[in-house]
């Protein structure tokens, strides 16, 4: 064989075009994908609820009857460069026992909120000493009622799935209302409410 046949050409080292845009198409896609994960505008409103709160919260079993009233509180902090926020809750709450009889049970939750810069989506997980799922949420902000809401579906019992409409409203920086609606046979009823009042 000739030995210059044997010689590599230096063509063979070089980088096709299909290539050079893929590197040029990765790079963008790297660059893109941090730009994403940095936190924005809607993490610092979501910000605002950083700190601690005395929380009353009102829940109906039935929507013809009185609520049931407790109190309780929420400590709210940052995690992740600002990027997600947990929010522990506890406190008392009146629930039934297995004779019927209302006892005052301790009880704890905690959510992690957060959102979504893919989706464009604030996204919030709730998960509490009540039951054993995890309740995810998808939600949007609407600026001129200053109002978060968030949709989900949870499931109390077997075959009970049930859509959630929540919101948020921010009154200002040292109060906020919380409401929780259920779809109960294509009727929305509203069963709590808690309104927050900031301790620090």
């Amino acid at each position: 064989m000739s030995a210059i046949l044997a010689i590599p050409s230096l063509a063979d080292d070089q980088p096709t075009a299909a290539q050079e845009a893929k590197k040029a198409n990765d790079g963008e896609m790297m660059a893109k994908m941090m730009e994403l994960a940095q936190p924005g505008p809607e993490h610092k409103r979501l910000a605002g609820v950083v700190g601690t709160w005395s929380y009353t919260v009102k829940y109906w079993f039935s929507p013809d009857a009185p609520p049931n009233v407790s109190t309780g509180t929420a400590v709210a902090r940052e995690v992740m460069s600002g990027r997600y926020f947990i929010t522990e809750h506890t406190g008392k709450m009146q629930m039934p026992g297995a004779d019927g009889k209302m006892l005052e049970t301790e009880f704890k939750g905690m959510s992690v909120e957060g959102f979504d810069n893919v989706k464009k989506k604030f996204v919030s997980s709730w998960i509490d000493n009540m039951g054993t799922g995890i309740m995810n949420s998808e939600g949007t902000y609407d600026a001129d009622s200053k109002t978060l809401t968030y949709r989900s579906e949870y499931e109390p019992m077997p075959g009970m799935k049930t859509k959630v409409r929540e919101t948020v409203k921010i009154a200002d920086k040292d109060h906020h209302t919380f409401e929780f609606f259920e779809d109960r046979g294509g009727t929305e009823v509203k069963t709590m409410e808690i309104q927050y009042v900031r301790k620090s």
